[in-house]
């Protein structure tokens, strides 16, 4: 598997054809091929999976710069981010590690920029995409975001709100560099829980065997608390879609109100416990400290 930009018109067909792939064939949920080459050509990173011996592309990353600021006249190049827009791995390579590589290549591409930080946004209850992001890359989150896109129509989205973590990672910390170096991995869940950290919304199974949540979630009032989402929330919602919408609703609630006290999320935690997968997110308050710089 081979890692490089993607510069040429045949690449970005290949691109686009890899998004119909993953997402659906919906035209008006495709970056298209001018919009890929512009961004690519001009301050963008449009970064490619190549499997040579199938002779396809598995995986490719997008994204360009950007800046929170809001006032855009006074912005300074230490306020430049990163925008990550687009991830995406065909289905047979998934669990393979081909989107932690492809993100590892973006982060060096924005560090040969002289960017330190890249932002982009995910759905909070999708189990896997958490782990990659949270546990393995190292990111942070403080913001949540409610109907990012809007009504969306392809397979993964569809009939739900398109609400997103838009999560930080500050490419250049000692945070990041230790998770990527293996010096910082997740802990187990039971050492938060024997520190006193409080699951808020723990689960309980359907009679169809699906998670649902705690009716009443409480409220995190510790250093830290965990929050509990599906495991596999895309088979929970192929079965049960209004289960899937409980869930969204739900972790709506938390997260922002957790998030205006102060908390942010931290870490993630996915383990068999009692014979089932469950999948937790770390909430943390405070004086956790979060090294940003070199």
């Amino acid at each position: 598997m081979e890692i490089r930009p993607l510069e040429t018109l045949a690449d970005m067909r290949a691109v686009e054809d890899l998004q119909r792939a993953v997402w659906g064939d919906n035209e008006s949920e495709i970056v298209p091929l001018h919009m890929l080459t512009t961004v690519a050509h001009n301050g963008g990173v449009l970064l490619g999976a190549w499997d040579a011996e199938a002779e396809k592309l598995a995986g490719f990353v997008f994204g360009f710069l950007g800046t929170d600021q809001e006032e855009p006249r006074r912005i300074a190049a230490a306020n430049l981010k990163h925008c990550s827009h687009m991830l995406g791995v065909l289905p047979e390579y998934r669990n393979s590690g081909v989107g932690y590589r492809l993100k590892l290549a973006q982060r060096e591409s924005v560090m040969d920029q002289g960017v330190r930080l890249i932002t982009w946004t995910y759905d909070p209850v999708e189990s896997r995409n958490a782990h990659l992001n949270i546990a393995r890359l190292g990111c942070v989150c403080h913001t949540y975001r409610r109907e990012v896109y809007g009504e969306m129509q392809d397979a993964l989205n569809k009939g739900l709100p398109s609400d997103r973590f838009q999560v930080e990672w500050w490419i250049t910390s000692q945070r990041v560099k230790q998770k990527l170096n293996s010096h910082r991995s997740s802990l187990p869940l039971d050492s938060f829980t024997s520190a006193g950290a409080v699951i808020l919304n723990p689960t309980t199974l359907t009679a169809g065997g699906l998670p649902q949540p705690a009716d009443r979630p409480a409220t995190p009032e510790a250093v830290f608390a965990l929050v509990e989402i599906p495991a596999d929330f895309q088979t929970l919602k192929a079965t049960d879609l209004g289960l899937a919408r409980k869930w969204k609703l739900q972790t709506r609630a938390i997260f922002e109100s957790a998030f205006a006290e102060g908390y942010l999320v931290t870490d993630f935690v996915r383990e068999t416990v009692i014979d089932r997968e469950r999948a937790f997110y770390l909430l943390s308050q405070g004086g956790v400290k979060l090294d940003r710089e070199e």
